[in-house]
Parts: C-alpha cells; sequence; structure tokens
C-alpha cells in the first residue's frame, strides 16, 4: 500500500512553511488503518514485548492497535499533568522552551521490554525522552515503529544513534 495517496498534507499549519503531515485521513481509511497496523506489528511478531508505550495524541491510537495485536499491556506517554496517579517524567527542548512527558510510577517494571509507538518521527525529542524516561523506570526498549519519517530533521538518526531500532512506514520530504 503507497500510505503517501491515504496521509493528508496541510501547508503552512501550525505556522508558515510547514507541511503538517495528516495521518486522521489514514485512521479512516480501514483498509490503510488496518495494513498500517500490520505493517508496524509485523516485525516484531516473535520478539520479546511485554508492553507497548504510545505518546500522545496519536500514538495512543496506533499504540493500542499494536498492543492489541501483539495481545500486551499498553502505557500512555502523556504530556505534563494530565495522568491522575504517581507519575515520573522526562523534561525535553523544543523549539523555543520546554515540554514535560510523564507516566504512571507502576507503568512498567523492571526489565519490562518495551516499544515505542507514535504517528511521526521529526526531531525525535519527544520519542529521545520517552525512551530515557521508560529506562529511567527499568524498562528496556526494544524498538520505536513510526507511521511517517521526516529524515531531513534527523529524528529517526537521533534515536538510532541511541543503539534502538527505528521503523517507519513512509518518508516525506522537508518539514
Amino acid at each position: 500500500m503507497d500510505f503517501t495517496s491515504v496521509i493528508r498534507t496541510i501547508p503552512d499549519y501550525p505556522k508558515p512553511g510547514i507541511m503538517f503531515r495528516d495521518i486522521t485521513t489514514l485512521l479512516g481509511n480501514a483498509r490503510a488503518f488496518r495494513r498500517a497496523v500490520d505493517e508496524m506489528v509485523q516485525p516484531y511478531a516473535g520478539v520479546k514485548i511485554d508492553k507497548v508505550a504510545g505518546i500522545e495524541a496519536r500514538g495512543f491510537i496506533l499504540g493500542g492497535a499494536v498492543a492489541h495485536q501483539l495481545c500486551r499491556g499498553f502505557i500512555p506517554i502523556r504530556k505534563k499533568g494530565k495522568l491522575p496517579h504517581v507519575v515520573i517524567g522526562e523534561d525535553y527542548d523544543l523549539e523555543y522552551g520546554k515540554d514535560r512527558v510523564e507516566i504512571h510510577s507502576d507503568a512498567v517494571s523492571a526489565g519490562d521490554h518495551v516499544l515505542i509507538v507514535d504517528d511521526l518521527i521529526a526531531t525525535g525529542g519527544t520519542a529521545f525522552a520517552a525512551i530515557r524516561l521508560l529506562e529511567r523506570a527499568g524498562a528496556k526498549v526494544v524498538g520505536c515503529s513510526f507511521v511517517i519519517d521526516l529524515p531531513e530533521l534527523g529524528g529517526a538518526d537521533k534515536i538510532r544513534a541511541l543503539g534502538k531500532e527505528v521503523r517507519t512506514l513512509v518518508s516525506f520530504a522537508g518539514h
């Protein structure tokens, strides 16, 4: 399947010069959604995975589906202040300022093998923070799976430099 044909591009969003890659059109297409999940799951068939972690917000949709297919638990990686129980978090840099991702302190057990899922890898800041957070909690991140890679922004290479496997379904030039 050519995933580029089911991903909408919105120019100049959220600011001029940005080409926003919108997967809601992929999610709304039953065949494409199923195929994307199947292709995200397939490389990890037979790999020891205890839980799947999805990065807010579209990573929840994809990660939940991947966890379901793998018959594994799901960990929501949330933005700061969204989780109701005791949390641990990891700060990361944005273009202008900082942000934070958090998980519940009991979301993983020491030694859990975790697959991280999100819709897109751009600069890699959020994924990098998610990896550090999960590893600080005692997990072993076995890989990162994304629908879209924006290779010019270098995020996938940044994650690979940590020694983590990165899989993507489609690449788009630019940002």
